[in-house]
């Protein structure tokens, strides 16, 4: 079987790599390189795909070294540049980190490109000069605006997906890729959404707090060690509730911020629903103060496996590093079943491609 030479800049532990080797696409792609500046991160990556990743500084990276030949280059820039939840955006240097990511694309000679990155990159001039570069490089763009429950992660996660090919080896791609699932409504055609259930509702509760040296799933499967004050407000959020039961049955266990507060952050001390697909998983999902990341019926925040799950991470898929390391992991990648969809696409363009060569 030919394989496709792959590069992921910004890799994370490699949720958009894992989507272009699952399935029926296994060893249809090869990782040349993989680049992030968190070690915990390549460690993961390099214990899961071979020993391609590296832990650097993307530009002083390419300061000394040559790049290698790739059909494609993927990855996401630091979102945090172009996020709302970013008060100091305007000035943040991660905005710029797209320039490297396009002068790997250029020097691998790839004929593809996947950009994953948060809504607002839409809006910005970032993604203009973006634009300008990429068809200054022979590319040809597509973006939009996608949500990876309607791929099958049982998760709303809206992020833009970037999908770039050279129109010297591919005249066309179906972009946005088909929806594998849809939302609950009459006269479906396709299943509906993966919900919190679905991916997380056989677990029996979690033991200890701390990584476990056991088989998976149980060993990131464990809780924390909340005060009394926490496992009180716990029990007085209702299925599907939040911060608002919390304050009207209990003011006086309530923060003072959040009755000052009267308006906004409906999912902050929020419970998962069972049948729905969770919300966004963000890196500190073990702490339901900063969203609805309290078991849908259990009184305890999700735990590690439960948010890997949610993002669709395979059980077998080996986190390597500490706690907060691996949350970091988990709630920065792409989810893998969104990226494997994606990854269809680009394998069939460079099936095409590379027929036409």
């Amino acid at each position: 079987m030919q394989k496709f030479q792959m590069i992921d800049l910004f890799s994370g532990a490699g949720g958009l790599t894992l989507g272009f080797h699952m399935n029926e696409l296994k060893g249809s792609f090869e990782s040349v390189l993989a680049i992030d500046n968190d070690q915990a991160s390549i460690n993961t990556y390099n214990g899961m795909f071979g020993e391609r990743g590296i832990c650097t500084d993307i530009e002083e990276w390419l300061r000394f070294n040559d790049v290698p030949k790739a059909d494609l280059v993927v990855g996401g820039p630091p979102c945090q540049g172009f996020s709302l939840l970013n008060k100091k955006r305007m000035t943040d240097t991660r905005r710029a980190l797209w320039e490297p990511y396009m002068d790997i694309v250029d020097q691998s000679d790839a004929k593809m490109f996947v950009m994953e990155n948060v809504p607002d990159l839409l809006k910005s001039q970032e993604f203009l000069d973006i634009q300008k570069r990429a068809k200054d490089l022979g590319f040809t763009i597509h973006s939009q605006k996608l949500n990876s429950a309607n791929y099958g992660a049982p998760q709303v996660r809206n992020r833009v997906i970037v999908v770039a090919y050279k129109t010297e080896f591919i005249d066309f791609i179906p972009f946005p890729p088909e929806k594998t699932h849809q939302k609950p409504q009459p006269n479906m055609t396709l299943p509906p959404w993966r919900v919190v259930e679905d991916a997380i509702g056989d677990l029996a509760p979690p033991v200890g707090t701390s990584i476990r040296n056991c088989e998976p799933p149980y060993d990131l499967h464990f809780g924390r060690n909340p005060t009394s004050v926490s496992r009180m407000r716990y029990k007085l959020i209702p299925e599907g509730g939040n911060r608002f039961d919390l304050q009207r049955k209990a003011p006086e266990l309530t923060p003072q911020c959040w009755i000052r507060k009267k308006s906004g952050g409906t999912d902050l001390f929020g419970r998962l629903w069972r049948d729905r697909p969770s919300v966004t998983i963000r890196t500190e999902f073990f702490k339901p103060e900063k969203g609805r990341y309290l078991h849908p019926t259990q009184d305890r925040p999700i735990t590690h496996r439960e948010a890997a799950r949610l993002m669709g991470f395979p059980d077998d898929f080996r986190f390597c590093g500490s706690k907060i390391e691996i949350a970091r992991q988990i709630g920065n990648a792409v989810p893998p079943p969104f990226a494997h969809e994606i990854a269809k696409v680009v394998n069939s363009a460079l099936k095409n491609a590379t027929a036409l060569v």
